[in-house]
């Protein structure tokens, strides 16, 4: 088997300590991959390699946009070259359905695709301005910010990668990129593609390893300019205190613990059909889930008898067999969330089904869990307060408006939150007060390569995607002209 390398300035490279790590398929518990483990000392040479790219050699910062964005149409047009690759590279190494990884490829080509059509939109802007100093003229132009540091999750391991490489090589910095070590192989094989369209030495550079043994240097270093986490809050909280050093630009999306509010008015079967979408989509392995479920009190039993009905339906299985739900990504992860099962029934949550490890049949070695579900759930349980982040919703319930609002806001969190309601005034009108970034009326989960995604509060700050995804890795110079150069004269009296 070989093993997955580095990619420094250009080129692969095993880890300095020659250490590797194996790469376990969450199926079965075989390994399916072996990869270098880094140490800071390989991500201080990636560091360099993409300082002197962008502040030495400059090629990457200093080409035209249009060739900019021919590089980026090139990879967006390799990766669909290679989508069943790609798609199944996912599937054995994170679990995920096949159907759900084929997406998830078609997302990364339309991302790359989308900033590689940014590059050329204008930016920037030009303000009239006071003449107490003469003549002026001013105006402002985005640049990229530098070196930029990129650490990206397990759960959406090519499509995260693309969620940050596509924006911040299009803005024209250099970048090292970390991903999970946990589903490393997805990004190897991109920047495979980085090397075959040629994309210049020290652009883009790639490390594997660890958060504590490789990541952490990319928050501390102060050659590094930004840098950008997807993953849970504590991690989030970690890297932005390593930042301070030298006051780094940081974007962070973190946790959630999202509502999914749903009025008795609403359409009931799709509701229901949404809602299983929003809590066990990708094995519950979303940021956004809507893991919290509000649900007007007169149609919760009905509600909870029908989810239930769904839930227990779903099939169980190999991604490659493209069932409804595949396992979870790691053995820590299955005990992380059957942690949180066991201590939501002592609480006193009533368990309507799932909440166990599925050890039948094919599903002997691997990481499965049933689908899972909790009602008569109170705001002080930790089932409604943390992030479980697998295929578990709490159920709550209100009376009122004004209490949903109330009870969708009362966690530390503020990613996402859905609305279901035929009420369109109603529905605008929780939306205004639902402090969240993310947000979905009549649905829950579809997002966009054009439209911003990221949280408040403890989910973190800045934004992915869009336009604000791009501005995200760049830096605003302002630029003011005197337009009738010579002595000014101010200090006269």
């Amino acid at each position: 088997m070989n093993i997955k390398k580095n990619y420094i300035n250009g080129q692969w490279q095993a880890a300095v300590k020659g250490a590797t790590r194996d790469v376990i398929n969450p199926c079965n518990a075989q390994v399916i991959g072996i990869v270098a483990d880094s140490t800071a000392e390989d991500t201080q040479l990636a560091i360099a390699a993409a300082k002197s790219a962008f502040y030495q050699t400059g090629e990457w910062r200093r080409m035209s946009g249009p060739k900019r964005a021919d590089f980026m149409y090139r990879i967006a047009d390799a990766i669909k070259a290679r989508l069943e690759e790609l798609a199944v590279l996912d599937t054995l190494d994170n679990g995920k359905p096949l159907r759900e990884a084929r997406c998830d490829v078609e997302d990364a080509v339309a991302c790359f695709r989308y900033y590689a059509g940014l590059i050329g939109k204008p930016q920037g802007g030009v303000y009239e301005v006071a003449d107490g100093f003469g003549p002026m003229h001013a105006y402002c132009v985005h640049e990229p910010v530098g070196v930029c540091g990129l650490i990206t999750p397990w759960n959406y391991p090519l499509l995260m990668a693309s969620w940050k490489l596509a924006p911040a090589l299009a803005a024209g910095n250099c970048v090292v990129f970390k991903p999970s070590e946990l589903t490393p192989l997805s990004a190897v094989a991109l920047f495979e593609i980085f090397d075959q369209v040629g994309l210049p030495a020290g652009a883009a550079n790639l490390i594997l390893g660890t958060g504590p043994a490789a990541g952490q240097e990319l928050a501390q270093s102060h050659d590094v300019d930004m840098i950008t986490f997807t993953g849970s809050t504590r991690t989030g909280q970690i890297i932005a205190s390593a930042a301070i050093g030298n006051l780094k630009k940081v974007g962070l999306e973190l946790g959630g613990k999202s509502p999914n509010i749903i009025f008795a008015d609403a359409d009931f079967e799709g509701a229901v059909e949404w809602a299983m979408i929003g809590v066990f989509f990708n094995q519950g392995q979303v940021c956004s889930a809507g893991s919290r479920i509000l649900i007007e009190e007169s149609i919760k039993d009905r509600f909870v008898a029908r989810l239930a009905e769904r839930a227990n339906a779903m099939t169980i299985g190999s991604g490659l067999d493209d069932p409804d739900i595949g396992p979870i990504v790691s053995e820590g992860q299955l005990h992380k969330i059957l942690g949180h099962v066991q201590l939501a029934k002592e609480q006193g949550a009533k368990l309507v089904c799932g909440g166990e490890r599925v050890t039948e049949g094919a599903c002997a070695q691997g990481y499965f869990i049933r689908p899972t579900i909790f009602d008569n759930c109170t705001r002080d349980m930790a089932i409604t307060r943390e992030e479980v982040f697998g295929p578990v919703v709490a159920v709550q319930t209100f009376k009122t408006e004004e209490e949903a609002i109330q009870m969708a806001n009362d966690t530390p969190f503020g990613l996402a939150g859905g609305v279901f309601t035929t009420d369109g005034a109603r529905a605008l009108r929780v939306m205004k007060e639902l402090r969240a970034g993310v947000t979905w009326i009549n649905c829950y989960n579809p997002t966009f390569n054009e439209a911003p995604w990221g949280g408040y509060k403890m989910s973190g700050y800045g934004r992915d995607l869009g336009v604000n995804g791009m501005v995200e890795y760049q830096q605003v110079k302002q630029v003011n002209i005197n337009l009738k150069p010579g002595p000014v004269g101010w200090y006269q009296r």
